[in-house]
């Protein structure tokens, strides 16, 4: 199948990460290009592409970058998400090991469009590996004149890019606790409004972009907004990064216009399911995203569409599962994180995702009831839209859709039978 390699198309070229790489494989040429537009003829391009945040929430990055322009406080910033803690996503990772100077560009094209001084990079902290050559390309930008003053002779153009690391806590990937654990405080969630866009970092106007999004910048400013967005069907302009685990032929992250089917991947890109065996469901957003059958999968794999089947696109992590698994183990395992990683502050996500962990402990135990798995779905409904952030409903959604899709598997479990297992643990932590 051939498929278009915007963000994608140095990796795997001999030391891709280096700046000299980076340079012979045309990079830093739509920096140039942007020096020659106004920040606002920017913002028209990135607009007019239909770019949406490669990050989960996929809302429109053109608009986002809009709102914090109009915002008259100063300085504004640009705060990348690099946290990539959503389980089954390993597409960021990749941005920033193979292919740093892209993200750079992007970083640099990105604080033009929004006047921004600055740009915060917030790793995920055990990402040592893409933070040491994150920054290994940010030194040789600084050395070469592409970072700090006057940037490539454009009097005024100053920016700086400093790399933060998190520490690990799924809950700072959301974006408002990103800035407040960016500002040296506990990771919780902001209550909004107002929003990043007008109240951010130091209370300043921010924009808070994902890690692919911003590689995506310079495709659209080289090719121009209206051809990236003919790449992808209406609404969801250009190509996305999908990165394929569990039960296929051929796992890993593949490039893809958001017109191809989750079929097509499956089947076409990863050769199938190994060993004979029959797809069963596969979430295709990351963990927080509804799971779908194996006879929902011809649809596209951009934003409206999924939304429109009940699920999402989220960060683009599609995980696949066969004809041998249990979907209440799966969910169990789903929920054990969520329930893990909750920060605490909302009472219904405290309590409601270990409450959901518990329940299911008890079903895949083989000691629940017909009454637990219902309780499920009514905890899950009871506790959606009633937190700060949507940690809750990134769990809510799959246990409404894995109990009302996979009953079988749920009811099988609660039946009265002899255990021949060892009971998992009640406790939340490993």
């Amino acid at each position: 199948m051939d498929l278009p390699k915007l963000v994608s198309k140095n990796w795997g070229k001999p030391e891709s990460w280096t700046l000299k790489s980076a340079r012979e494989n045309g990079t830093y040429e739509a920096l140039k290009k942007a020096l020659s537009m106004t920040p606002q003829e920017i913002i028209e391009q990135v607009t007019k592409s239909n770019l949406r945040g490669r990050g989960g929430a996929g809302f429109p990055t053109g608009m986002k970058w809009t709102f914090v322009v109009k915002e008259k406080a100063t300085p504004k910033y640009l705060v990348v998400n690099a946290d990539e803690g959503e389980p089954g996503t390993f597409k960021d990772r990749y941005c920033l090991s193979e292919d740093p100077h892209l993200f750079i560009e992007g970083c640099l094209i990105a604080a033009r469009a929004l006047s921004a001084p600055a740009v915060y990079v917030y790793c995920r902290g055990e990402f040592y590996f893409q933070m040491s050559r994150l920054q290994q390309a940010i030194d040789s930008c600084y050395e070469a004149g592409l970072l700090g003053k006057n940037i490539l002779g454009q009097p005024g153009f100053d920016v700086d890019i400093f790399v933060h690391p998190g520490a690990g806590a799924y809950i700072c990937g959301e974006e408002s606790a990103l800035l407040e654990s960016l500002e040296g405080k506990k990771g919780w969630p902001r209550l909004r409004p107002p929003f990043p866009a007008n109240a951010g970092l130091w209370g300043k106007p921010t924009a808070v972009n994902n890690v692919e999004t911003i590689a995506s910048i310079p495709p659209i400013i080289e090719r121009g907004g209206e051809a990236y967005a003919r790449l992808g069907p209406p609404r969801n302009g250009g190509t996305r990064l999908v990165c394929v685990s569990g039960h296929v032929t051929k796992p890993g992250v593949y490039e893809v216009p958001l017109s191809i089917t989750l079929e097509s991947i499956v089947y076409d890109l990863c050769e199938g399911i190994p060993n004979g065996r029959k797809l069963k469901g596969l979430i295709p957003g990351g963990s927080s995203a509804a799971v779908m059958t194996a006879d929902e999968i011809d649809c596209a794999i951009d934003f409206d569409t999924l939304k429109a089947k009940g699920t999402m696109a989220g960060s683009g992590a599609i995980m696949v599962m066969d004809d041998t698994v249990n979907m209440a183990f799966a969910l169990h395992n789903v929920v054990r994180f969520y329930a893990h990683e909750s920060c605490g502050q909302c009472t219904p996500c405290r309590e409601g995702t270990g409450w959901m962990f518990r329940i299911l402990t008890k079903i895949v135990n083989g000691q629940g009831t017909e009454r637990d798995v219902d309780l499920l779905d009514q905890i899950a409904k009871q506790g959606e839209t009633r937190t700060i952030c949507a940690l809750f409903d990134g769990t809510a959604m799959p246990v409404r859709s894995f109990v009302k899709k996979y009953p079988d598997d749920f009811l099988q479990l609660v039946r009265p039978a002899p255990s021949t297992t060892k009971p998992l643990p009640l406790t939340v932590s490993a």
